[in-house]
């Protein structure tokens, strides 16, 4: 009986406190999309940094799995994965999966030099400009119709990088880009002094809302959103919600080092806009 005891009250002292219980996990599916989520940031950039602490206020754990972005959706939607993160809202998206409340706004803005003022409040305005831009990306149905019109010339190549030398070169007036991936382009493949050159008009070409998703088939999923919704609802009200986005603005989020950086199948191919809309 003794004996019996001791070996009981071992197995309690080896196991930790008394009533302790490990917070449960939650496995997250990704693809990259510098300077938001990607495998290569610190924190995993600023919306996983941001949906990891909205979930432990929820009592969870976050592991984030960065995949090929088809992939990402693919196991979420089969229920392997809890949710996955982010994306645009498409209809046909619902029959697999639940989408959150917005998760992340993302605001494309001209780009263009300090000392070559500009202003606008319609596509027509910008007749008779030279822009930059992305191979086979789409800037949003009402811009993509007004280029269609030719009253524009758009030169469109491969990389950001591309994009605002000919820019810092005068060899275009406006690029059209999402504005934090514009600034962590200027911050990170730029001197400084060039980087300094360049500003953006405030007023949005395009604004894409993107959201966590949660699969359909699993039954946690609704509870779940509901849960992430209101404290995300929370983090906006306080002020917590825009704190991870100034911290990215003023150069936070920085890659790690090569030797933690994922397999390369993982990693979305430089100059090309991800799969996901």
């Amino acid at each position: 009986m003794r004996h019996g005891l001791l070996i009981v009250l071992l197995s309690l002292l080896c196991s930790g406190p008394v009533g302790a219980v490990e917070a449960p996990l939650l496995r997250i599916s990704a693809g990259e999309w510098p300077p938001y989520l990607s495998a290569r940031l610190e924190h995993q950039g600023p919306v996983a940094h941001l949906i990891r602490d909205l979930l432990a206020e929820e009592g969870y754990r976050v592991e984030f799995t960065f995949l090929p972005w088809p992939r990402a959706y693919a196991e979420a939607a089969a229920g392997r994965y809890d949710a996955t993160a982010v994306w645009m809202h498409k209809a046909e998206r619902e029959a697999d999966f639940l989408f959150s409340a917005p998760l992340l706004n993302e605001q494309f803005v001209f780009f263009h030099l300090k000392t070559q003022p500009f202003d606008w409040r319609h596509f027509d305005d910008l007749s008779g400009m030279t822009l930059g831009g992305g191979l086979e990306y789409s800037y949003g149905p009402a811009f993509d119709a007004f280029l269609a019109k030719e009253k524009v010339r758009i030169e469109r190549v491969s990389s950001d990088r591309q994009n605002f030398e000919k820019l810092l070169k005068e060899r275009v007036v406006l690029y059209p880009q999402e504005l934090n991936v514009g600034y962590a382009a200027l911050r990170n493949q730029f001197s400084r002094e060039d980087a300094e050159r360049i500003t953006h008009h405030p007023k949005p070409l395009l604004i894409n809302l993107s959201y966590l998703m949660l699969p359909r088939r699993l039954a946690q999923s609704e509870t779940l959103r509901e849960r992430f919704d209101a404290r995300l609802q929370q983090f906006r009200q306080d002020g917590r919600y825009q704190q991870y986005f100034d911290a990215l603005q003023a150069g936070h989020y920085q890659a790690v080092p090569e030797d933690a950086a994922p397999s390369p199948e993982n990693i979305l191919v430089p100059g090309f806009p991800p799969a996901r809309e």
